[in-house]
């Protein structure tokens, strides 16, 4: 399973967009796919029309549980009968911002670590994990870091977005570093564009940002 994660510090990209039609679009071409909505807002759930407030069965599990059993929080989508792949749910809801809090004190076990592990029995049964993140870093989007293989950057051209992309490449530099050297930063995806010359000098100026990343590689 190849586990790619969507992520932005600035909200309104169209990162769960993204993660949707990413998912959408593989489970189409034959793919079984699990999309995981690592937001307590669920927007990614309320998608498929599987947000529930009162749902146990969330992400938030993943967090919390030694043993979070990752097939009873696993929901199946229409998509998964009408297409030629599968198109699989982990939900989430606001219980995952508790989870998150409680995870930071919980010294007692590996914090970072809890996706990885959780993930670990279903690593053959889908070709593709998606993980929709919040536009924030914290313990959950750590650990969805830490269990990727790849991350992909929703942005728009404006500073906004270009001061959250330094701030977010630096902590993937940093998982990179202590807790997955395999992870790339496969770049940024341009959600929004009008031609005009501030969009085109934006634009320069991420190019070179990848030139620079490449080179470093």
């Amino acid at each position: 399973m190849r586990i790619i994660s969507i992520i932005s510090l600035k909200g309104g990209v169209a990162k769960t967009t993204t993660s949707i039609n990413m998912a959408y679009i593989l489970c189409k071409m034959g793919h079984r796919v699990l999309l995981i909505d690592n937001d307590k807002q669920g927007n990614a759930s309320k998608t498929f029309g599987l947000y529930s407030p009162e749902d146990k069965d969330t992400i938030a599990r993943v967090m919390l549980e030694r043993k979070p059993g990752i097939r009873e929080i696993i929901k199946q989508t229409a998509y998964s009968e009408q297409m030629p792949g599968a198109l699989d749910v982990v939900t989430a809801n606001m219980d995952l911002l508790e989870a998150n809090l409680r995870t930071i004190v919980d010294t007692g076990r590996q914090q970072q670590t809890r996706f990885k592990k959780a993930l670990e029995p279903v690593m053959h049964e889908y070709d593709f994990c998606i993980i929709d993140n919040a536009p924030d870093i914290n313990m959950s989007i750590i650990n969805a870091l830490v269990v990727s293989d790849d991350v992909i950057v929703p942005i728009m051209i404006d500073q906004y977005s270009f001061d959250g992309l330094e701030i977010l490449t630096e902590q993937i530099e940093r998982v990179k570093e202590d807790f997955n050297p395999d992870l790339v930063f496969r770049g940024c995806l341009v959600t929004q564009y009008r031609k005009s010359e501030v969009q085109e000098q934006g634009a320069d100026i991420l190019l070179r940002k990848r030139k620079r990343q490449d080179l470093k590689r």
